[in-house]
């Protein structure tokens, strides 16, 4: 009996880093792993995608597909029904390690039809909707969020880097005290994008040239779930996605927080970033989750 281990990331910027965690939690022995390629869509129906494909081919009755959360394979209803009869019918069995359907029995079937439990078909398709339901929300949050910058002004994604015959501009005026924030408005570009053109002139840099200890330390905070949800699906800097990336998921029953650890600088922009979770538009759990954060965050900052 074969553990076959499922693992899909939906763009090219993101890692497996929280599935390997999860997965890796759950003791899983001699795995035999499928991995589709980096950016694979979720709208792909998982039945068409290569390597959930090569799988079922490998697959044989009484093998355990196994994945991090259910959301990892499929995306609609539908796409779960059809896995559902699909496993069912090479007698392979299915286990999610992570999120709702973590707790269910999905290959649950009447002792005389063979067709799925009812009762597990209707909390498929609920849980799967209301999956459906917080994407949809997370897409219009972050439109909203895109157009009341616009209104001010920024434009949205991220910022392209100085420009070769600008950097020594930069790096005088930064020596003659202009600070970074105002760099970065002057040029149109990120705070992120000026701090790499004056990285060897930045105090932690001479400090560490020195041996003396960096100004400012990573700390270590507990990210809502629903934060971090919001997040992954959010343009971030590369720095403030490798954190996010590195978190370590710690289960809250049915949800989860992620341990950040980071300088206190990319905590208050990865809060940034969660702005339009205070939107009137956002469900009380997302802005209850950022409240959370936010306190955790400014503790630190003042």
């Amino acid at each position: 009996m074969a553990n076959l281990v499922y693992k899909r990331v939906s763009t090219d910027k993101q890692s497996t880093d929280r599935q390997n965690l999860v997965l890796a939690e759950a003791g899983i022995e001699d795995p035999v792993v499928f991995e589709e390629d980096a950016g694979t869509s979720s709208r792909l129906h998982p039945l068409q995608r290569p390597k959930f494909a090569e799988l079922l081919t490998y697959a044989r009755p009484g093998d355990t597909v196994h994945i991090s959360e259910m959301f990892r394979l499929v995306r609609g209803t539908g796409h779960v029904l059809d896995v559902l009869d699909v496993l069912h019918r090479d007698q392979v069995a299915l286990r999610i390690h992570d999120g709702a359907f973590s707790a269910m029995d999905l290959t649950a079937r009447h002792p005389r039809t063979g067709e799925l439990l009812s009762t597990v078909k209707f909390m498929v398709q609920t849980l799967a909707a209301a999956g459906e339901l917080q994407r949809d929300l997370q897409r219009e949050l972050t439109y909203d969020g895109l157009r009341a910058a616009e209104a001010k002004g920024n434009k949205g994604g991220r910022r392209p880097a100085v420009p070769v015959d600008k950097t020594d501009d930069v790096r005088t005026a930064y020596l003659e005290g202009r600070s970074i924030a105002a760099l970065a408005r002057d040029h149109g570009v990120s705070r992120g994008a000026i701090r790499t053109t004056v990285a060897d002139l930045l105090p932690e840099y001479t400090a560490a040239a020195l041996g003396a200890p960096a100004p400012e330390l990573p700390v270590v905070l507990d990210m809502p779930g629903k934060v971090a949800d919001f997040l992954r699906a959010a343009e971030l800097e590369p720095a403030e996605r490798a954190v996010l990336d590195q978190g370590v998921t710690i289960r809250r029953g049915q949800g989860y927080t992620l341990r950040i650890t980071a300088v206190p600088a990319v905590h208050s922009q990865l809060l940034s970033h969660c702005q339009p979770l205070d939107a009137t538009t956002a469900v009380p759990a997302q802005r209850k989750a950022r409240r959370e954060y936010a306190n955790r965050v400014n503790a630190f900052i003042q």
